[in-house]
């Protein structure tokens, strides 16, 4: 039996910063999809190069709200993501305001939250880097 990985899908309150979370992480907006009859709307982002599908994160927000919606999405598990430089990617992304939940002590791995708490895991490229600061020393925010 044959099965396909197609994407991973996460319910969004706000629909632009979770877009521009995810732009600040490299990915692109691939497609997009409004259902008038069903109020909601789809937006599928990748990763430059991996345009085809298979790496896609859908964002679904329903256009009433989603009131329902957890305010931890821990159950979720989380998203991961190779990165060229991840000192250089965690402080982009602290620039804009994102938390470093779990710091790159190691120069390999570090966890940061989406807008609404999803979580996403960041791994180095190839070899871990060397242990720098301010990551080196840097404590855990909150949990991941």
């Amino acid at each position: 039996m044959k099965i396909e990985y197609l994407h991973t899908m996460l319910r969004v309150k706000d629909l632009d910063a979770t877009i521009a979370f995810f732009e600040l992480l490299g990915l692109k907006e691939r497609r997009r999809s409004e259902n008038e009859k069903g109020r909601f709307t789809l937006v599928f982002l990748c990763p430059p190069g991996q345009e085809d599908g298979r790496a896609d994160v859908e964002l679904t927000y329903n256009w009433d709200g989603d009131d329902d919606l957890p305010s931890d999405s821990r159950h979720f598990g989380h998203l991961a993501y190779k990165v060229e430089n991840i000192y250089d990617m965690c402080a982009k992304l602290q620039k804009a305001g994102v938390t470093i939940n779990r710091p790159p002590r190691d120069g390999n791995m570090a966890f940061v939250r989406s807008p609404d708490n999803a979580s996403v895991e960041l791994l180095q490229m190839g070899d871990p880097l060397e242990p720098a600061e301010p990551w080196a020393s840097m404590e855990n925010t909150g949990h991941w």
